[in-house]
């Protein structure tokens, strides 16, 4: 069975193993939603398609560094990361529709939203295409998982297109604060440092909004899940 959409047997209500959204308490923290904040900016050179090329052919630039305009927002609920991860990475492609409107579109419901299918579909159907979905179906990600989804962020980045991952567990950021989401949740990859070594997370759920990782641990986290780029 394709793990991506695989469902649980966990008897928690609200929980789906496949994308899930019950986060904890920085979920809690965020119970209301923030007001919308434009975080970040483009601010390298035109090197998309030299760095793509690059990917693609496992030689990244490790001085390449980029970061995409977005707009925060929070999820006002504990089962709307799928809708607010979404609408994080519309915002930067001049897609600036409601989290209802995006949950709708999901078919998001307390249960959570059901898998990456669904995040690049949406996508697609918003963005006129281009989003597609890559598992990582290992309990832990091999290193060639790694690369591919250090070139995948890389590549959709520097188009200015954000990348929107479905996690589950617990990952420490780079200040060594954890985020812990044992239920499932989605979250968006908005910026890259050092070739891609080092990620920016959109966060919809933790209460500093955004928080930089290393790839290493961001593919750990999706691990038996997918993201969407």
């Amino acid at each position: 069975m394709n793990p991506i959409v695989q469902k649980s047997g966990l008897s928690v209500a609200g929980l789906l193993v496949a994308g899930g959204c019950l986060a904890g308490p920085a979920a809690t923290a965020q119970a209301a939603p923030s007001a919308t904040t434009p975080v970040g900016a483009v601010h390298t050179d035109d090197r998309a398609a030299k760095n793509d090329r690059a990917a693609k052919n496992g030689r990244v630039d490790r001085r390449a560094e980029r970061t995409v305009r977005i707009e925060y927002q929070a999820q006002p609920n504990f089962y709307y990361c799928g809708p607010a991860a979404t609408r994080i990475a519309l915002s930067a492609l001049g897609r600036a529709l409601s989290q209802d409107e995006v949950a709708k579109k999901l078919g998001t419901t307390e249960a959570g939203t059901d898998s990456a299918l669904d995040i690049t579909r949406v996508l697609n159907e918003l963005t006129g295409g281009g989003y597609r979905t890559t598992e990582i179906p290992d309990p832990v990600a091999k290193p060639e998982q790694v690369d591919r989804l250090r070139s995948d962020v890389v590549a959709a980045l520097d188009r200015g297109r954000p990348v929107v991952a479905n996690i589950k567990g617990t990952a420490v950021d780079t200040v060594g604060n954890p985020h812990s989401y044992e239920g499932g949740h989605y979250l968006t990859l908005v910026g890259y440092r050092d070739g891609g070594d080092l990620i920016r997370i959109a966060d919809p759920a933790a209460p500093e909004g955004e928080y930089w990782m290393t790839l290493e641990k961001v593919a750990n986290w999706i691990a038996e899940r997918g993201y969407s780029s």
